[in-house]
């Protein structure tokens, strides 16, 4: 399982470090890809076979699945890691993401989300907020803390 929050920064080939735990249960090859929020999702192979069926069960007759599948798999790039433990982020996932210099990665059970440090701390303080509320609908799908 992912877990955790890290500050690194982008370098000026578009790489960023991965800590050593995730790269470890991230193994050689992983994918990444276009996330919600704005941020960039990478999943272990094994995740992103599981994520791949789910997709592919989804009717190609429903605009909806079609528009999302297209977002999530257009933008999806299989990475591996450099000596030094470094992932180059292709420039189309970077822009998205508005990564340009210091961005924080985050361990989120079966993946890692890398998020520009302005965004996450927006998105953050929005959602802290709300969070108490977000818990509240959380327990009428039968999800209890």
């Amino acid at each position: 399982m992912f877990m955790g929050e890290y500050q690194h920064s982008l370098d000026d080939k578009g790489r960023v470090t991965i800590p050593a735990k995730f790269r470890e249960l991230l193994g050689s090859s992983f994918v990444v890809t276009r996330g919600l929020d704005q941020c960039l999702f990478v999943y272990p192979m094994n995740e992103w076979q599981i994520l791949e069926q789910k997709l592919k069960s989804l009717s190609l007759m429903k605009s909806d699945a079609r528009a999302f599948t297209r977002f999530f798999f257009s933008g999806a790039t299989e990475c591996e890691w450099d000596k030094q433990g470094r992932v180059n982020l292709p420039g189309n996932l970077r822009q998205y993401a508005k990564l340009e210099k210091e961005c924080v990665v985050l361990g989120v059970s079966n993946r890692v989300e890398i998020w520009s440090k302005d965004t996450w701390e927006e998105y953050f303080q929005q959602s802290e907020e709300t969070f108490n509320d977000i818990a509240e609908k959380l327990v009428d799908l039968n999800f209890d803390l």
